[in-house]
């Protein structure tokens, strides 16, 4: 018979430690190492627990998830950390998780002892901007803006008490933008990861609906890179087409992302990208749309799903040579 997974999850109790939970419910291959309630702050029990496990998730805030870490004991070579917070996604010696984005990623994760799970808002503009970054389209030095709706699950238990309650204020009946001083903690590995000389404008917004997300990249052909000499077409600005086939090659084979048809969507034949469609699922899709001069490239996913939870879980299959999507679809 073989040896079940040991599997630990540090921060249980929360949003996306929960969601975790439900994707282990079904799973017999792994053995899920438990915390009592009032041991959950307990430095010892969690050591203890951390050091027994084969892997385990920090489902924490920052400060805590790097308390986590440190204690993993020295000669411990073989537990596996998987961080879901934002403390470790542009650290040195963590791996950042998202094996879609090229072969090296999914190969670092094949090996990795140390993964940094993507932020929700981040996966969406990666997802979107890396591809074309890689492929000489956008420049680095490009002024990118990026725009998300969201769902407002993805702000934590505070929150999501608030907006349930009776007494929910007037004004949270409507969108919200936030991060307006432009230091949304996503900021950092959206630069890193797409290898940009700056960070994007970010203009986040959250919604009167629990989960789902939409995070959308407005481009101008006109300021892109221009084509090579040797690639056909008349013009050197990069068409609409061209901008689609390249996320499209880009992402073929994929089993949790897929680009769509070159808007041919069902979604958007009346002239609408929902935010929620994809609520409940791990999957993400990418939209190209817009025309030859302004082109929009939006990312569909759950900010539960392929924004967190499922993307630790993903994270998890591919590290212990696992098919990556069990459990997950």
């Amino acid at each position: 018979m073989k040896k079940k997974i040991k599997v630990f999850i540090d921060g249980g109790e929360g949003t996306t430690g929960l969601k975790i939970h439900q994707r282990f419910e079904n799973r017999q291959d792994l053995e899920l190492l438990h915390i009592e309630e009032e041991q959950r702050k307990d430095p010892k029990e969690r050591r203890r627990l951390i050091n027994q496990s084969d892997v385990t998730f920090l489902c924490l805030p920052d400060a805590a998830a790097r308390e986590a870490v440190a204690l993993v004991d020295k000669e411990n070579d073989y537990t596996k950390i998987i961080d879901a917070s934002t403390a470790h996604r542009t650290a040195e010696g963590w791996t950042y998780g998202f094996p879609e984005l090229s072969k090296q990623h999914r190969k670092a994760l094949e090996t990795a002892k140390r993964v940094a799970v993507p932020g929700c808002y981040a996966s969406g503009f990666i997802s979107c901007v890396y591809p074309l970054v890689a492929a000489g389209v956008i420049p680095r030095d490009y002024p990118l803006t990026c725009h998300g709706v969201s769902g407002y699950s993805g702000a934590g238990k505070k929150m999501i008490a608030v907006m349930e309650s009776s007494s929910k204020p007037q004004e949270w009946n409507s969108p919200r933008q936030y991060a307006l001083g432009q230091a949304h903690k996503h900021l950092p590995e959206m630069q890193k990861i797409c290898g940009l000389d700056q960070r994007p404008m970010f203009n986040p917004t959250v919604d009167d609906y629990y989960s789902g997300m939409v995070v959308s990249v407005p481009l101008h052909t006109r300021c892109l890179s221009q084509k090579p000499a040797f690639m056909p077409g008349r013009s050197k600005k990069w068409t609409l087409e061209e901008v689609h086939h390249i996320m499209e090659t880009h992402y073929q084979g994929q089993s949790l992302v897929k680009v769509m048809e070159l808007q041919g969507s069902q979604s958007l034949e009346d002239g609408f990208l929902p935010a929620n469609t994809l609520a409940g699922t791990n999957r993400m899709e990418i939209f190209v749309c817009g025309n030859d001069e302004q082109i929009l490239l939006a990312s569909r996913l759950d900010n539960l799903g392929k924004g967190a939870s499922g993307a630790a879980v993903q994270c998890m299959n591919i590290m212990m040579g696992m098919e990556e999507t069990t459990g997950l679809l």
